[in-house]
């Protein structure tokens, strides 16, 4: 029985076919829920460096837009993203940052990311990037912190010259960037607004969730 650091993927398909084919209309035996629970020890199965910081590489993909496939639908064709992620694990980075089509940072293949410039926090807006609940969160942090936070369009040169920048998922939380296309961010080093948003963070557990009883087999 996994009681504690257990990470839970769902996945929900059209279900069988009775033939195959694109058309939905063959689908006639219901959906399929697919409930992939693995045990995740933080210690052991780090998804990022979240003490020394990781480095990201610019992708030459582009992230979609509304127009040709909503980045906000969370779906199971992911060649968008594991494109760019193989373009990072040739560089030696740990992800790879997405632009949208105009140009402007969108997410990375893999977190939602944000750049720290002046004490003001800064997050790209949700027009071509999935809207993370770890995304959500952080800025929720900020209001409730007195911390200024503005959603908005952000320059690959914006993040390049920022004091910090950071990216926010489920399984990494808040990890900080030290480095983008080989160019230190900041100081090289993790930031402190980093810092400060993660202790917050680790203080959600005990306002907002709740315990759920495990039986005894």
């Amino acid at each position: 029985v996994m009681r504690d650091n257990t990470h839970i993927r769902l996945t929900m398909s059209r279900g069988e076919k009775t033939t195959s084919s694109m058309n939905p209309n063959f689908n006639v035996f219901g959906c399929t829920l697919i409930v992939l629970a693995e045990h995740k020890p933080v210690v052991s199965v780090a998804t990022y460096d979240n003490s020394k910081g990781v480095g990201l590489v610019t992708a030459s993909q582009r992230r979609n837009p509304p127009s040709c496939l909503d980045s906000k639908i969370h779906h199971n064709n992911l060649l968008n993203n594991i494109i760019p992620k193989i373009q990072a694990n040739n560089a030696g980075c740990a992800d790879a940052l997405m632009l949208d089509i105009e140009g402007f940072v969108s997410e990375t293949n893999a977190t939602n990311v944000f750049c720290v410039v002046g004490g003001a926090v800064l997050t790209p807006t949700a027009d071509a990037c999935l809207p993370g609940v770890t995304r959500a969160l952080v800025i929720q942090l900020c209001e409730e912190n007195g911390i200024p936070c503005e959603v908005r369009r952000i320059s690959l040169t914006e993040f390049v010259a920022a004091d910090e920048v950071f990216t926010t998922g489920t399984m990494g939380e808040l990890t900080p960037v030290v480095l983008i296309d080989g160019r230190p961010i900041g100081n090289g080093v993790p930031g402190p607004m980093c810092a400060r948003l993660s202790q917050l963070f680790k203080t959600l557990i005990d306002r907002e969730g709740y315990y759920t009883p495990i039986p005894e087999f």
